[in-house]
């Protein structure tokens, strides 16, 4: 199939796999899951196991047995920030299922003035929930298309609005399936990243605190922030938003083109005539053009600015 062959792991997998179908036979389980069907960018050769829990009991089990057979796992989101090696990734994926408003990793709900969402709810659903329950806070979170769990673990934010302004507290699954809650406080936020950056604990649920507001001028507020992002990002191809996080005292897309290097491309993948910020997939691009594309940039920009840009975008598999 295309999938890494390391010593020893297909069989921790081949065992892995049995004790999960003989203590959760209603888990869906997939093997080598092309990753291009789960990330933003379309791109992604296949990882050796993907785990699709519907509930936190599934999800409890599937995480302690993975800890007994030495795996650990990679949480995946809407896969919106991550570029997966075109040879795939030799680990166990887990991803959250279900659906909107029907099961628990999707559910959205309002308790004690607090709005809460499931780890696996987009951002759009938990903005438009926010909206239609006239709160006011999460309007910069409307055209951000990542999942609650993914937000939370990179501190997403957009147009001076960011995770870590509006959150309470996190419920969380440590390594070994025991459920846990954090407040903001303990999660160490900063510049697109927490605790959780490091992908030890899986996130199922984030509650907010939101003001009441205007139902009329929240939606205002919504449709002005998503018409600028039409207007200046290329939301028409392939990517996974910001390449690079913004470094102190400047901003990635005008240093990058400021280097000549808006339009400037790898094989089928190119830093976006329209935002300088963004990598495009123009149809059929490979995790390495990407990656050759985003080491170009970083040199050229270093060399030419001193500024060492740091990737926002999560490589898997390199």
């Amino acid at each position: 199939m295309g999938a890494i062959k390391v010593d020893g792991k297909s069989d921790r997998f081949s065992i892995l796999k049995k004790r999960l179908e003989a203590a959760i036979p209603e888990m869906e389980l997939r093997e080598y899951e092309p990753m291009a069907r789960h990330t933003s960018f379309r791109i992604g050769g296949p990882v050796r196991m993907m785990a699709l829990p519907r509930t936190k009991g599934q999800a409890q089990t599937l995480l302690r047995l993975a800890a007994e057979q030495g795996v650990a796992p990679f949480f995946l989101g809407n896969g919106t920030n991550l570029l997966v090696a075109d040879r795939g990734y030799e680990g166990l994926a887990v991803k959250l299922a279900g659906q909107v408003n029907r099961e628990e990793f999707y559910q959205i709900r309002e308790v004690n003035r607090r709005l809460l969402g499931g780890g696996g709810v987009l951002l759009s659903q938990l903005a438009n929930a926010a909206w239609g329950r006239n709160l006011t806070g999460l309007e910069f979170a409307q055209g951000i298309p990542g999942t609650v769990g993914g937000a939370v673990v990179m501190n997403a934010g957009a147009y001076g609005g960011e995770i870590a302004q509006v959150l309470c507290s996190v419920t969380v699954l440590e390594p070994d399936g025991t459920e846990r809650t954090l407040s903001v406080e303990a999660c160490g936020f900063d510049y697109r990243q927490s605790v959780f950056t490091g992908g030890r604990q899986l996130i199922i649920e984030a509650a907010f605190a939101l003001a009441p507001g205007s139902g009329r001028d929240i939606k205002a507020r919504m449709e002005d922030l998503s018409a600028r992002r039409r207007a200046k990002q290329p939301l028409d191809l392939p990517s996974a938003g910001s390449t690079f996080k913004r470094p102190k005292g400047h901003f990635a897309a005008a240093l990058i083109e400021q280097c000549g290097l808006k339009g400037a491309a790898v094989g089928e993948a190119q830093v976006s005539e329209k935002h300088a910020g963004f990598v495009v997939n123009r149809g059929a691009a490979t995790a390495e053009d990407v990656r050759r594309l985003m080491d170009l940039v970083r040199e050229t920009v270093l060399r030419e600015t001193g500024v060492l840009l740091e990737p926002e975008v999560k490589l898997l598999g390199f």
